[in-house]
């Protein structure tokens, strides 16, 4: 699906949610995640494009590959934290929504700490 498919298909879902939201706000969030999970399958199509540039990339800069595989899974975390806090936003859940966005965050951080910590390392070797 391209973007022009994608956002017809969110604002048609969101009006179609508005709909049900003063009779059975239930099925509004049900309408919800299901245009969330339809894009949210469609993103993981164009995610094979993303992972091929990212293996392209590495091997421009000799780079391993823990790394890349690394970065994808960076990416995934915020792609899947995102959507789920975006759910409990939309079912009037905040707090649970920003447990998640913080879960997601410090995922992300912990993940990212070798990474950093050979940048570091490649720096202290180029300056020595």
């Amino acid at each position: 699906m391209d973007m022009l498919q994608i956002s017809i298909l969110g604002v048609a879902g969101t009006l179609l949610a508005i709909q049900f939201k003063s009779g059975k706000s239930e099925y509004g969030i049900y309408i919800g995640v299901v245009i969330s999970l339809v894009i949210f399958f469609s993103i993981l199509g164009r995610l094979e494009i993303m992972i091929d540039a990212m293996r392209e990339i590495g091997t421009f800069i000799r780079m391993d590959r823990a790394y890349i595989g690394t970065l994808i899974k960076m990416l995934g975390i915020t792609y899947v934290a995102e959507f789920a806090s975006g759910i409990c936003k939309d079912a009037g859940y905040q707090t649970i929504a920003v447990q998640i966005e913080i879960f997601g965050k410090i995922a992300v951080m912990a993940l990212s700490i070798p990474i950093l910590m050979t940048l570091l390392n490649t720096i202290k070797d180029f300056l020595a």
